[in-house]
């Protein structure tokens, strides 16, 4: 055991050598920094300012223009001008220094350019006939690891370039990697009405702002920034300070939980493969698809012929790993005995070409088929290949109604595997919706007239319809008229759209769009 002494100076060596790294951080660290200055110019840019407010918007107009035209290189202008960084380190210090009054404005800051960005892209996706999601959007509609990864690598430059005074080019380029996309994605997603896609979206952008804030605010306290350099304050803003922190870090630590279970179930998925399949075998591809009920794993397999396994057995070999009911797409490339590692790496090259050849014959076909159909060019097919659907706004042709229109698209539904067809008519009265004599119930043809209002309605991205003679509050003792616009106004609620009051009609009822139209 040791002595008295030998233990009273281990503690003197510990107490040194902090006390010589706390020396060195202070002169090396903290010393070259010129705080006041710094603090001064953050609470300068972190405020809200007309110039602050038009260059949010003008980047968020060519940050939605490129996620629609799926252009990463109009995207990346969009980054290069956005101004987020200012706000957002504005909060980090603040909570850094301790600055109730800084983290209030920072924050409104930050609150109102995130407003005006998501309803200025609402707006330009609303009056754009391209409406489709593409890759560039369906990207940013759920956060994980990389994401992450790229919103801390933003704070910390972006800190740093602050901190140091470097510029701040490579702040505005960084922070708006992490920020400015989702922002016009949750725009996409009102304009559209696509809460996943919105929600999807809003996720990453919280999930990516919190990373941001708190790692500035680690940056900060590393280079000294605390609270002796803001004006005093009292316990209750200090408390509530403390309470943002701990606030801000619960969402994010149950978003890395969740990123951190999936990349788990992801690399259990390919360690099992690879045991079942054995060492001369090659995991090539492997996709799970979180957002799949059950849980989809789609897998290519590169194996030797007499390594071949059936899919049930793997499958059920994948159930009992991840503990959770899935569906597996598993593809296997069997190889000749005796191949070796050239050969693994030729059927990898021609997979990849005979795949995209195919899939892209796929897409041509579906494209071709569909503009025979809606009478248009094939060039004029959206095709949404990842989420496999194909949009087509329809010629007029002669004679033909909105029923013509939905028939041609359940037709065109129907020859296809595995896609789903939206067919967009050309703007036409709604059809008319008709009762028997003192009957307020729907028979069969007024239902399929009302089923073909309804269709038509979302196809024009209408939320709403006016409906004849629905009574603004429910009366006691409603009329026959009154009945039979509460009975469509329930059929339209229950397809969520919205039902207004309008004039009183006898016994035929034609809605008409309460707003509108925003599809030309």
């Amino acid at each position: 055991m040791m002595s008295d002494v030998e233990v009273e100076r281990d503690k003197l060596r510990t107490g040194l050598a902090r006390l010589t790294i706390y020396r060195w951080w202070r002169r090396s660290i903290v010393g070259p920094v010129d705080h006041e200055a710094v603090v001064a110019r953050v609470v300068e840019d972190s405020g809200w300012s007309p110039r602050y407010a038009f260059m949010t918007m003008m980047s968020a107009g060519i940050a939605v223009l490129g996620l629609l035209l799926s252009s990463p290189a109009v995207v990346i202008g969009a980054m290069l001008i956005s101004p987020l960084m200012s706000p957002i380190l504005g909060f980090g210090f603040s909570l850094a220094l301790f600055d109730f009054a800084e983290l209030r404005r920072s924050l409104k800051a930050l609150a109102i350019g995130a407003a005006a960005a998501v309803a200025f892209t609402a707006l330009i996706v609303t009056i754009s006939p391209l409406q489709a999601p593409t890759a560039e959007i369906v990207a940013r509609t759920r956060p994980n690891l990389f994401d992450l990864a790229v919103a801390l690598f933003a704070a910390l430059a972006g800190s740093f370039a602050i901190i140091r005074g470097r510029g701040e080019t490579i702040v505005g380029v960084a922070i708006a990697t992490a920020l400015m996309p989702p922002l016009a994605v949750v725009g996409y997603g009102i304009a559209t009405h696509n809460l996943p896609v919105g929600a999807g979206a809003l996720a990453l952008f919280v999930t990516n702002f919190i990373t941001i804030a708190l790692s500035a605010t680690a940056m900060a306290r590393f280079y000294g920034f605390g609270h002796h350099l803001s004006r005093r304050q009292g316990w209750m803003q200090t408390i509530v300070l403390v309470f943002v922190f701990v606030a801000l870090a619960v969402p994010l630590g149950i978003s890395l939980n969740r990123i951190g279970r999936e990349a788990v179930a992801t690399a259990q998925a390919r360690s099992l493969l690879a045991a079942k399949f054995g060492e001369d075998a090659r995991v090539t591809q492997l996709d799970l698809d979180f957002t799949a009920d059950p849980l989809l794993v789609r897998a290519v397999v590169i194996t030797p012929r007499a390594a071949a396994k059936k899919t049930p057995a793997i499958q059920d070999a994948l159930v009992e790993t991840l503990g959770r009911p899935i569906r597996l797409d598993l593809d296997q490339i069997l190889l000749d005995p005796g191949a070796g590692a050239l050969e693994v790496q030729r059927e990898e090259l021609r997979q990849a070409s005979d795949g995209a050849s195919a899939e892209t014959q796929r897409m041509a076909a579906l494209a071709k088929m569909i503009a025979l159909v809606t009478g248009i060019p094939a060039d004029d097919v959206t095709i949404d290949r990842d989420h496999r659907r194909a949009t087509a706004a329809a010629t007029p042709l002669p004679g033909a109604t909105l029923s013509t229109y939905r028939m041609l698209e359940a037709r065109a539904t129907s020859e296809t595997d595995g896609w789903s067809v939206a067919v967009i008519p050309p703007q036409e009265p709604l059809p008319e919706i008709a009762f028997a004599d003192n009957v307020d119930t729907l028979d069969t043809a007024a239902q399929a007239a009302l089923a073909t209002t309804i269709w038509a309605a979302k196809r024009w991205n209408i939320p709403s319809l006016a409906v004849p003679g629905l009574p603004s509050e429910a009366p006691a003792r409603p009329s026959l008229t009154q009945r039979r616009a509460l009975a469509i106004a329930g059929v339209l609620r229950a397809q969520g759209l919205i039902p207004v009051s309008a004039a009183a009609a006898g016994q035929r009822y034609r809605l008409v769009p309460a707003t509108p139209n925003p599809i030309p």
